[in-house]
Order: structure tokens, then sequence, then C-alpha cells
């Protein structure tokens, strides 16, 4: 059970994520076959559950990073077809503008930012509730 500020945060963040989702879905979701076993998109109460991507975040205390802790960024496609890495890189470059879009709107009193870290990006920022 967790504190209701960090379940308003978790709904929030998966909001956010969801609108990314979709943007990416209307730019580029008709480019490659969908896995066999994954649903077509909007056939499922969730964008995360269907469609060709699943774009989240996972959590990191940070450790050993410059920008410590925060949330990698994860984007999968539901393919089986080889996607070149310039295509996927186009595509993550997509999801970082939209979240830098975004970011200001679903969390205005937050300074949060995303970084690139060798690979990966990641948001950084203020992930604090206040008093609890």
């Amino acid at each position: 059970m967790y504190h209701p500020k960090m379940n308003h945060f978790d709904r929030t963040f998966r909001a956010m994520f969801d609108e990314v989702t979709r943007h990416i879905e209307d730019l580029y979701g008709d480019r490659y076959p969908l896995h066999p076993v994954r649903p077509p998109r909007g056939t499922t109460s969730s964008p995360q559950s269907d469609g060709l991507f699943n774009i989240g975040a996972d959590f990191t205390a940070g450790y050993g990073s410059r920008y410590g802790r925060g949330y990698v960024i994860d984007v999968h496609m539901a393919t089986l077809e080889n996607v070149p890495e310039d295509e996927r890189s186009e595509i993550i470059e997509q999801v970082v503008r939209k979240l830098e879009e975004l970011l200001p709107h679903y969390f205005p009193q937050r300074n949060l930012e995303v970084f690139c870290e060798g690979s990966h990006f990641k948001i950084c920022g203020d992930f604090s509730l206040g008093t609890v």
C-alpha cells in the first residue's frame, strides 16, 4: 500500500506515458506488423497493452549515475520484424521530444528534465512528495 501522494504521482506519470504512446502510435504505429499475440491498438483498456508500442519508465536509484535517481525511459516495440537502429533512434528521439513537451504540463510544480546518459534516456529532477 502506497501513500496517496505516491499513488497520485504514479497515476499522473502513467497518464503522461499513455499520451506519449498514443502520439508515437499515430506517427509510427503502421510501420511494422504486430507480434502475433499482441492485440491491435485500441482493443484493450490501456495503450501499454495493445498496439505496436509499450512506452514507460522504470525507477532507478541512480547509483553510479551523474544525474542520480530517476526513471529510465523504456520503448518496447511489439513486432517480430527487425527494426533498423536508425529508425529506432528516430522513434526514441520523438519520445524524448514529446516527454519534454508534456513534463511541464503534467508536473508543473516540479523541475523534471530528460537527460541522455550513455545509451539511455532518463527523467530526473524533483520527485519529492512534500510533507507526508
